[in-house]
């Protein structure tokens, strides 16, 4: 396994940050070990919802999960406020950083991750390819 990580600084959008590094290092089939830090702004696609949900106020990281590769990714996040309340839901363009937030991405080397359109669900879904050696 290769093992990243990264530090985001306040003002940057956590998912373009993330895109723009796993093109960086061209990454293929990675995922999320372990995700903190704090949001200024949330935009956060609910399950179901053609269309994501802007918060302007403070949050904690509390989790991010997801696949993330060259090919496309897809990452949930979990986020609580200040009174520690939680929600979450795909993230989307708009989770702007607060203070930090510190990333540590693995990658299979053996493996890559495409996203190709599925007939059952008329998504772009995960497709788990053997990379050649």
């Amino acid at each position: 396994m290769n093992i990243f990580a990264l530090r985001l600084y306040p003002n940057q959008d956590l998912k373009q940050a993330l895109t723009e590094f796993v093109v960086a290092k061209q990454i293929q089939a990675g995922f999320i070990l372990s995700a903190i830090g704090s949001l200024q702004k949330a935009t956060i696609r609910f399950a179901n919802q053609p269309t994501s949900d802007i918060f302007d106020e403070k949050f904690e990281i509390i989790a991010l999960n997801g696949t993330l590769s060259v090919h496309g990714s897809h990452l949930h996040v979990a986020i609580a406020d200040q009174t520690g309340r939680m929600t979450g839901g795909h993230l989307t363009e708009g989770c702007i950083i607060y203070t930090t937030a510190e990333i540590v991405i693995g990658e299979n080397p053996n493996l890559t991750f495409v996203r190709t359109p599925d007939q059952q669900t008329g998504f772009l879904e995960l497709e788990i390819r053997e990379r050649a050696v």
